[in-house]
C-alpha cells in the first residue's frame, strides 16, 4: 500500500490546493486530511459525513462540589494555578489552565476530585466526489494532535484494506512538529511544497531534514516559482545537492483563488495552464511513488 504525504515546512505554500487537485487527478484512493488542528481540505472537497466519532485523549480534573469541604489543599498543591475559589468558598478547576497532572486528585483528603478523559475533538469517515475521506477537527487549544493523526492513519489504512485500495493520499500539517512526525510514520514518500522566499527555503530544509531522519523519500514542488526566480534557482540548486527530485515548478496563477472561491480543485475548472502543469506534476509523483 502506497501512502503519499503532501507536506510543507510552513503554512500558505498552496499544499492543500495541490492535494485537492491530486485527489481529483488520481484514481482509486483514500483521502486523508492529517492537519487536525486547522483542517481546510474539507472546504474544497465538501465531505458528507458517514461516520462521526468523538476523540478522547488526556484527562482533566473536576471537583465534585457535593463532597468538597473547601480545605484548599488542591489549590495549594496545583503549580499551574488551575484551581480557584468560588464565591461560596468551594473550589473549581479552570480547564484552560489544567495540565492533567493529577496532583490534586492524589492529595485531596476527601477524594472528591474526579479525573475523566477529555473530549478533545471529533474524527470522521466521509464520502467526497473524489472518493472516501478520513479527517478530524480538534477543539481549539487541545493537545494530542499527534495521537489523533496516528488514529486517522490507522483508520485510513483499514478503510483501504476493506475496499482493496492501494493508495492513501494525505494532506499533512505545516511545520515540523508532532503532527508532521506522526504523519510521516509509515509513509511511502513525501511531496514537499515550498515557495521561493527565504522563509520558504528555510522551512523546506527543516522538513526535508525530518524526512531524511525517518528515511522517507522526498520530492519537491516549488509553487509560485515565478514570483522570485533568483530564490527559486537557489532552491533548485539545493535539491540537486541533496538529490531531492524537483517534481514541479508551478507559476503563480490567480485561477487558484478562483477555484478556492468555487470550492473546487483547480484541475476541475476548464482547461488552464496551471491545471495542466499540476497534471504533469501528478504524473511525476506517481512515478516517484512507485
Amino acid at each position: 500500500m502506497r501512502e503519499i504525504l503532501i507536506i510543507s515546512g510552513k503554512g500558505g505554500t498552496g499544499k492543500t490546493s495541490l492535494t485537492a487537485a491530486f485527489a481529483h487527478l488520481s484514481g482509486s484512493k483514500i483521502i486523508c486530511d492529517l492537519d487536525v488542528d486547522a483542517p481546510d481540505l474539507h472546504l474544497l472537497l465538501q465531505p458528507r459525513h458517514e461516520r462521526e466519532v468523538e476523540f478522547h485523549a488526556g484527562n482533566e480534573a473536576r471537583i465534585e462540589q457535593a463532597g468538597c469541604t473547601g480545605c484548599g489543599t488542591c489549590e495549594e498543591m496545583c503549580r499551574f494555578n488551575a484551581i480557584r475559589r468560588k464565591d461560596d468558598a468551594l473550589f473549581i478547576v479552570d480547564p484552560i489552565r489544567c495540565e492533567g497532572c493529577k496532583v490534586c486528585v492524589a492529595f485531596c483528603p476527601e477524594q472528591t476530585i474526579s479525573f475523566p478523559e477529555k473530549h478533545c475533538g471529533t474524527w470522521y469517515i466521509s464520502s467526497t466526489r473524489f472518493g472516501p475521506m478520513v479527517h478530524a477537527q480538534l477543539f481549539p487549544g487541545e493537545e494530542n494532535s499527534g495521537r489523533l493523526v496516528s488514529l486517522l492513519k490507522s483508520e485510513a489504512r483499514e478503510l483501504a484494506r476493506e475496499n482493496n485500495i492501494d493508495l492513501i493520499l494525505s494532506d499533512g500539517a505545516p511545520g515540523v512538529g508532532c503532527p508532521v512526525i506522526s504523519s510521516l510514520s509509515g509513509a511511502h514518500c513525501a511531496v514537499l511544497v515550498t515557495e521561493p522566499t527565504p522563509s520558504g527555503r528555510h522551512d523546506l530544509k527543516r522538513v526535508a531534514a525530518l524526512c531524511d531522519h525517518f528515511h522517507i523519500r522526498a520530492g519537491v514542488i516549488i509553487n509560485k516559482a515565478d514570483i522570485n526566480p533568483d530564490e527559486a534557482r537557489i532552491i533548485e540548486q539545493y535539491c540537486r545537492e541533496k538529490d531531492y527530485p524537483l517534481l514541479a515548478k508551478l507559476p503563480h496563477d490567480p485561477v487558484i483563488t478562483e477555484a478556492m472561491v468555487k470550492a473546487r480543485a483547480v484541475t476541475e475548472l476548464e482547461k488552464t495552464e496551471i491545471g495542466e502543469n499540476i497534471r504533469q506534476a501528478w504524473e511525476k509523483i506517481e512515478k516517484f511513488a512507485r
